[in-house]
């Protein structure tokens, strides 16, 4: 189960869903039962690139990691987001990050508590005010004067959340920001370089209370007018956003025209104001702006300066329960019940939860809640931990017979200083927590018979990058990697002058629990699991050679199991080993040669071209160009000489090229296994959704004669599948023509299509298609292209094209 690394003495080597440590860990673990202190040897290692900050960070818990690798940072001036890319094209050993931003609103948010000529007369009553305790307070509530006038601007982002995978219109996580002004917007990076807001949820929810005269429900007495500070003072507060958090997907149903159900994906996003109400707004999935709102319903949660929220998703005997968790500057903590209407199979809680009930003057600012499994109860749990001062709560929730289970304590001794982030790592419920002088600690939950403990170790950072004070910290989505925000520290007593802001990377796991994680793995995604795939990189350019075990292990899953996943992951493995192998350009990759650009053009596609050859011109040619020019000596240790003897010496190759060409054949060999195996997956679709002479986009006779092509290749279901399809087809052929000339395009290749008369078309690598438009889209690590669905699409292509990267998992943009 999810817990067996805590089982076993709290060994943070074992990944969740693995019955038996693998690899030989199994002495580690002895070890760790023996004494559980000496399980952890946790050793964090530096990681490159650290990424410079252009502003100061802003806000509480400025990190956070989302589940499509993407780093945000909120900042005085924007949310900076650094994305992480497993590149298989690079050869530098630093990790891949892909920056951008998102900038901040020029204009100040004022929230709408009546209308605009009433508000200003009111404003100018209360600051004009003879009662000081009204003219003050108005003057200096940043609220009410986000301008601020003699107070300085207020300039940043206040919190900042990702959704779920699978929300915006690739597929991918939206993410909601809060700036200082108290502005809650939700924004989607569409196309790789520019971030769109999609919808200003502060400025709709505005609308809807004063369209309700701010009342919640009709049975609301009505208040009093705007001209009575007090409830000026309540408009305000119960629109100002304190937190935001987002659900997981759920799923509901939609009647349509004709009365059938069609399932419809959802994800809720709760906010909390600052009188204690939470608005939980309802999105249509995939969200396109305002028009994807589907309900906003708003609950009173009773509890005064509320400072923090999580949602609790507990799933019991295939019900799903849902609630939100709410923590108060005060101390308390309890769980509010989420009626959710028209979500299908959801359950909630009969009234609130108590948590933690003392009002001990400890204020909650972080709550995370993890799902486990009980391994003496033997069912799914919750852990739900919080930071509060310098303190961790904890607390156990158990579905059991008699019901509600709750166990709760704090662990202390952790910091010396309260704790400013918290960050867990979802998948084996570790937590990291840091305080601002440079300390993190990891505590690794284990069960005991009743409820459970935390084994717990210092991570000192200044053993890593010398001395530093923290900002933040966030655990990415496989728990291979911790960001931290980091300024410089004290040296010789003295504080620095200028802070630098710089987001820094250290390593959680080491290279055989990320192999051992991504062969158990349960997800099958080389794209969800970036984190984890780069540290296998980072091992395989540093050693220029596949681990053996790990080749072992991998080929043994390939024999033993169908999936396609671990042919990518050797692909992925054989890409990134003749990266290795290359010796380093000695000239600059930039500057294009111009002298060769012809040459090069046709070369290329005497190899077959990629299709980055033909979109990105003749800089990438000449870097693909070169690592294809195995004329060229090259040693593993890269001492060898320019000037070594060519290829048509008479000595024949030399061992590093053969290697290299050995590779070569390799990659092509397994690439060559995916594109059948989806070529298999697209007929099927075919046949199961063409009548018998109509014609799909697909070249559906091109791709049978390239499957039956080859005489090597004998596969009993494609043999069957193609006999099927050919009979339904007849003798009908639907051949593509070429676009500029008319004439058939034959089915040659997997990559592109060549028309008698030489014009060259790519093809898509979804459904097969020559993309004969000039607009089409790239995966994520430029592996392929794929073509854009049109209207005329029947539904199971438009499905077909919203696949991933047949070859890296990755999405298409």
């Amino acid at each position: 189960g999810k817990m067996a690394a805590a089982e076993r003495g709290g060994s943070p080597s074992l990944s969740a869903g693995e019955e038996e440590p693998p690899l030989g860990l199994d002495l580690l673990v002895e070890e760790a039962a023996a004494a559980p202190s000496a399980g952890f040897r946790l050793t964090a290692v530096r990681r490159e690139p650290a990424v410079k900050l252009q502003h100061g960070v802003s806000g509480l818990e400025p990190l956070a990691w989302s589940e499509d690798h993407r780093v945000s940072v909120s900042t005085a001036r924007s949310i900076a987001v650094l994305e992480q890319l497993s590149d298989v094209h690079s050869g530098g050993q630093e990790m891949v990050i892909h920056r951008t931003a998102v900038p901040a609103p020029s204009a100040a948010c004022f929230l709408k508590v009546g209308p605009k000529k009433e508000v200003a007369e009111c404003k100018e009553k209360f600051a004009s005010s003879a009662d000081p305790t009204v003219s003050q307070t108005f003057m200096l509530d940043r609220v009410f004067n986000p301008e601020g006038k003699s107070l300085p601007p207020l300039r940043g982002f206040k919190y900042s959340s990702w959704s779920p995978l699978g929300c915006d219109a690739n597929g991918r996580c939206l993410l909601a920001a809060l700036t200082m002004d108290n502005r809650l917007t939700i924004h989607a990076n569409l196309n790789r370089l520019q971030w769109v807001q999609l919808v200003d949820l502060t400025e709709i929810y505005g609308e809807r209370l004063y369209e309700a005269s701010y009342r919640l429900s009709k049975a609301d007495t009505p208040r009093g007018e705007l001209g009575d500070f007090s409830e000026f003072q309540r408009r305000h507060s119960m629109q100002t956003p304190v937190r935001m958090e987002w659900s997981g997907i759920c799923t509901t149903q939609q009647v349509k025209h004709n009365n059938e159900c069609r399932d419809v994906g959802s994800v809720l996003l709760a906010v909390l104001f600052e009188n204690g109400n939470i608005a939980v707004w309802q999105f249509q999935l995939p969200f396109l702006g305002k028009e994807s709102i589907t309900s906003c319903n708003t609950i009173e949660s009773g509890i005064n300066a509320p400072s923090v929220l999580s949602w609790w998703e507990y799933e019991h005997n295939n019900r799903k329960m849902s609630g939100l968790i709410v923590g108060s500057d005060f101390g308390p903590v309890k769980i509010l019940p989420v009626n959710l209407k028209a979500v299908k199979g959801y359950f909630t809680l009969r009234q609130p939860v108590v948590l933690w009930q003392e009002m001990d003057q400890l204020p909650v600012h972080s709550i995370k809640c993890i799902p486990l499994y009980h391994p003496y109860q033997k069912c799914s749990c919750s852990l739900v931990v919080a930071a509060r001062g310098p303190y961790v709560f904890w607390c156990l929730l158990l579905i059991s017979k008699a019901g509600l289970n709750v166990h709760n304590s704090h662990v202390t001794g952790l910091h010396s200083l309260p704790i400013v982030s918290l960050t867990a790592d979802k998948q084996n419920g570790t937590v990291y927590t840091c305080s601002s002088d440079g300390k993190v600690r990891q505590l690794i939950p284990i069960f005991t018979d009743v409820a459970l403990k935390f084994e717990h170790q210092l991570i000192k950072l200044s053993e890593v990058f010398g001395s530093v004070r923290t900002h933040g910290i966030a655990v990415s989505p496989c728990g291979a990697y911790l960001a931290i925000i980091t300024t410089e520290g004290m040296t010789n007593g003295l504080h620095p002058v200028n802070k630098n802001y710089q987001v820094q990377f250290v390593t959680l796991k080491t290279f055989e629990e990320a192999a051992a994680q991504l062969l158990e793995s349960s997800v099958q995604n080389l794209f969800r699991q970036v984190d984890l795939t780069d540290l296998v990189r980072w091992k395989i350019l540093k050693d220029k050679h596949i681990p053996q075990f790990l080749q072992e292990a991998l080929d043994k899953k390939i024999e033993s199991c169908g999936s396609t996943y671990f042919w990518r992951f050797k692909l992925f493995l054989l890409r990134i080993l003749y990266q290795s192998m290359q010796k380093a350009p000695s000239e600059v990759m930039w500057r294009p040669s111009h002298e060769d650009a012809k040459i090069l053009i046709s070369d290329s596609l005497g190899m077959g071209s990629t299709e980055e050859d033909q979109e990105e011109g003749t800089s990438k040619q000449a870097s693909k160009q070169s690592l294809c020019d195995t004329g060229k000596g090259m040693d593993i240790d890269d001492t060898a000489d320019d000037s070594l003897p060519q290829s048509s010496d008479i000595g024949g190759r030399e061992p590093m090229e053969e290697k290299l060409l050995e590779i070569q054949a390799q990659i092509e060999a397994v690439e060559m296994h995916l594109t059948r195996e989806h070529m298999k997956r697209v007929l099927g679709e075919v046949y199961l959704h063409t009548w018998i002479t109509e014609n799909t986009s697909i070249p559906t006779r091109g791709v049978c004669d390239f499957l039956m092509s080859d005489d090597g290749y004998d596969d009993r279901t494609a043999r069957v599948l193609i006999g099927h399809i050919l009979k339904k087809m007849n003798k009908q052929t639907f051949p593509e023509h070429c676009s500029l000339c008319k004439e058939i395009l034959p089915f040659t290749d997997r990559k592109q299509a060549v028309c008698s008369n030489g014009h060259i078309w790519l093809r898509c690598f979804l459904t097969y298609q020559s993309c004969q438009s000039l607009v089409y889209r790239r995966c994520l690590l430029h592996d392929s292209i794929a073509r854009h669905p049109t209207p005329e699409d029947p539904e199971w292509i438009k499905r077909l094209l919203q696949g991933p990267c047949t070859f890296c998992d990755s999405p298409v943009f």
